[in-house]
């Protein structure tokens, strides 16, 4: 065997919630005849397997009896350059926000604001990660990942991926069967400044910057993100724990007759973005402290572990939220995180 599998392995390290779980099987890969050779070890050994990325969107409430896969590849790879655009290829093992300032660096561009997301490369197109305004999907040209079924490697285009709003086809129809290695990415030569979203158009302002670039923005979004999210390696936590809900206008129109003041964001003529920070918040929710979790002082969207808290713990709590707010609002709160 080419890499090494290690037995009760702690994953403490490995997600960022920093929650104090393990695994019987462990193995770290950077290659695909690793990747091969590892899931076909589990299948004759009929372990089940965990693909890890980053463990930036994951929930841990038990020991895994079987054997975590830590994706490690690496490297970044021009495949094509116009005069406007440019084709990249990237690892699933690279970090996401490294490679966001790789990009600014050399002056290619999409990415910006989605600076600071936690997480990997291969987190990307699973979750379709977005924010202030952006989604991976207007950047991904393609998806490189191994058919654990047949053991090779195939590809999808970003159409075929069926991305949605945190929704991708490897959440779905692919869902245990693929193991994303890599992503294509088309990035543009020529700025196209999205700044009109959330705090950012304000901050840029506030610094006397009234025609910003790329750079700038990058800027903005890590701080806006760093003033409201908890770092990780300070605080265990996993980002936004809930999706934010879609809704018919009905219950908007619901919930805006107690609450005139409700945000929202019209999507079409039947269907409004309502932030699930602002519900969970409204609902009392902010700030919550249960001794070894709670919710973030500062992000209602955030659960947190104050150090040696119990994934059933965070659990638990996420699903009282989620029943007060369907209690209060008549609105389903979906989980963004991956339960394990």
């Amino acid at each position: 065997m080419s890499f090494q599998i290690l037995k009760n392995q702690s994953l403490k390290p490995y997600n960022t919630f920093g929650l104090d779980e393990s695994c019987a099987f462990f193995a770290t890969i950077t290659t695909l005849d690793e990747l091969s050779e590892a899931l076909r070890w589990a299948n004759e050994g009929r372990h089940p397997v965990l693909i890890l990325g980053g463990g930036s969107n994951l929930l841990l409430t038990r020991r895994f009896e079987g054997l975590v896969v830590k994706i490690a590849n690496s490297g970044k790879e021009v495949i094509s350059q116009t005069g406007e655009e440019i084709i990249l290829k990237v690892a699933a093992g690279e970090n996401w926000h490294s490679f966001v300032l790789f990009t600014l660096a050399n002056y290619w561009y999409g990415l910006e604001n989605l600076s600071l997301i936690p997480g990997n490369v291969g987190a990307a197109p699973m979750q379709n990660i977005g924010a202030y305004g952006a989604e991976a999907r207007q950047s991904i040209l393609e998806v490189m990942y191994w058919d654990r079924d047949a053991d090779e490697l195939k590809s999808l285009s970003g159409e075929e991926c069926r991305f949605g709003y945190r929704e991708s086809i490897f959440k779905h129809e692919l869902k245990e069967k693929a193991v994303i290695w890599s992503v294509m990415f088309r990035l543009s030569l020529i700025p196209n400044i999205k700044a009109d979203y959330g705090d950012i158009r304000k901050l840029l302002n506030d610094w006397g910057i009234s025609d910003p670039a790329p750079e700038d923005v990058s800027r903005a979004v890590i701080q806006i993100r760093q003033s409201k999210l908890p770092d990780p390696a300070e605080l265990g936590n996993a980002g936004s724990f809930f999706k934010n809900p879609v809704v018919e206008k009905a219950v908007y129109e619901s919930v805006k007759k107690n609450y005139p003041q409700v945000p929202h964001y019209e999507l079409d003529e039947a269907h409004v973005k309502i932030p699930a920070g602002w519900l969970i918040e409204t609902a009392g929710w902010k700030g919550k402290d249960l001794g070894t979790h709670g919710v973030h002082k500062k992000q209602a969207l955030v659960l947190v572990n104050y150090g040696n808290a119990k994934g059933n713990e965070i659990l638990a709590l996420s699903k009282a939220i989620q029943a007060d707010v369907k209690e209060k609002f008549g609105i389903d709160l979906q989980a963004e995180v991956n339960v394990i």
